[in-house]
């Protein structure tokens, strides 16, 4: 009985040993959890023993069980690397279709060639799908899909709106020819207008155009001019050609300009529209109230070359909220709604894990929430290695939920979760197994003595 109680002791020293030294093995392993070797005694009674003076029968192995603690943060200045400040674990799964996650707390992904997010097993990153605004329709498990990397913002969208917002200045004088009387407004002459402004629109396959705007105040001399009252024009060029685009929407129902000017270039009537102010500066009336929408900017209205994209593009012009002070011209307010073909520029993973794109024609995108998993036994899970593990009967269901609620913790983008062995405490607990080892194999060779003894007597 002796032996089997030293040689109990020695198999539990080892699996000490063997615990320890795995964790000293795995003190640079990202996501790893440290394990304790947990032991119980060995102890059988029956109603014929007597239970004072039983004698315990050595030692077992009850438990190796992983301790779930934190580990500390690693900084890194890659933005796909992610570190779960709380008790989630990212999931992931063999293939983009595969439902069977794994759950892991190892934050280091990267990009495979088709642009999935993988880890470096080749395992994909489950994120739940969002709405354009970022928001979750589905926490469920089953609803989450693997994070791809998109590498163009799709689809260009033509300009279909121009917001403009300025401030024209009182005191500007309308342009003239020096001696008072009116000059005629040439897109092509500054002199003949009094500010301008630019943005760049797109067309239909995403090429850029630059549409200019041009304020010249109205000068009716030798008749008496409205001090409050300004002409607008536009004009849009491809970077080789500048075309003045009239604003007419007659085709489709809509208005003409209430000012024009004549193109000096084709003698076509080009139509501006005005807008006029009060005495105190603020809006009175653009274009006699009616819409400001452009002509089609192709061979159809104004000319434009195109390059093989809708010729029946128009922009509609909003004049949001101008005024008139005794101030300097000044724009406010100047954007447009169309988009072009950009390229990746960046990612950006907030704590919320809503993961978003960024593109280099300014466009952001939402690509997905990043999907975290608790269970209610953490030390539960099966290990599977490759710092990875499954849920069990003894872990409980997986609960998927979004990062920074609950207690699924924060996403912490450019981080990676280190290891959570303390080295110097896996030292001291290896010299300890050393020596649990050592006064077990004493104690089997004490019995062996004894053993050899009794056998020698004669």
């Amino acid at each position: 009985m002796s032996f089997n109680i030293a040689l109990s002791g020695l198999n539990a020293s080892q699996k000490d040993l063997d615990t320890t030294a795995n964790n000293i093995a795995n003190v640079n392993t990202y996501g790893f959890k440290e394990s304790r070797a947990e032991f119980a005694d060995v102890y059988s009674t029956s109603v014929f023993s007597n239970a004072k003076t039983k004698v315990g029968e050595g030692v077992t192995t009850s438990d190796i069980a992983q301790q779930f603690n934190q580990g500390s943060f690693l900084f890194t200045n890659n933005s796909l690397d992610m570190a779960v400040d709380g008790e989630g674990f990212f999931a992931t799964s063999a293939n983009p279709d595969d439902l069977n996650v794994n759950l892991t707390r190892a934050g280091a992904w990267k990009l495979d060639d088709n642009n999935f997010v993988v880890n470096s097993n080749g395992e994909f990153l489950r994120v739940f799908p969002v709405n354009p605004d970022g928001t979750v329709s589905s926490v469920a498990l089953a609803s989450t899909q693997p994070l791809e990397i998109p590498t163009s913002a799709g689809e260009p969208t033509q300009t279909a709106l121009v917001d403009i917002s300025v401030n024209l200045p009182s005191g500007a004088v309308p342009p003239d020819d020096g001696a008072g009387l009116p000059v005629p407004f040439d897109f092509t002459d500054p002199s003949s207008y009094n500010a301008s402004t630019s943005v760049t629109t797109y067309d239909s396959l995403g090429q850029s155009y630059v549409m200019t705007t041009y304020y010249r105040k109205e000068n009716l001399s030798p008749a008496p001019s409205d001090p409050n009252k300004w002409e607008v024009f536009y004009t849009v060029s491809d970077g080789t050609d500048t075309r003045p685009v009239s604003v007419d929407d007659l085709a489709t129902g809509g208005s003409q300009g209430d000012v024009a000017f004549t193109d000096p270039n084709t003698g076509r009537a080009i139509f501006g529209h005005s807008i006029i102010f009060n005495t105190d500066g603020s809006l009175n009336s653009i274009n006699g109230g009616n819409d400001v929408v452009t002509e089609e900017l192709g061979v159809g209205g104004a000319g434009v070359n195109m390059g093989g994209a809708d010729e029946t593009q128009q922009i509609t012009v909003n004049q949001n909220d101008p005024t008139q002070y005794a101030s300097a011209f000044e724009v406010k307010s100047l954007s447009q709604d169309g988009i072009t073909v950009g390229r990746l520029t960046g990612i950006d993973i907030g704590t919320n894990g809503l993961v978003q794109a960024t593109y280099s024609n300014g466009f952001t995108e939402p690509l997905g929430k990043i999907a975290l998993i608790t269970v209610a036994n953490s030390q539960g899970l099966a290990q599977i290695g490759n710092t990875s593990w499954q849920t069990t009967q003894g872990s409980g269901d997986p609960l998927a939920g979004e990062p920074d609620s609950g207690s699924y913790g924060k996403i912490r983008s450019g981080t990676i979760e280190q290891s959570n062995v303390n080295l110097t405490t896996e030292l001291v607990d290896l010299i300890t197994a050393q020596r649990n080892f050592q006064a077990n194999s004493r104690a089997l060779e004490v019995n062996n003595t004894i053993t050899q003894n009794i056998l020698q007597i004669r």
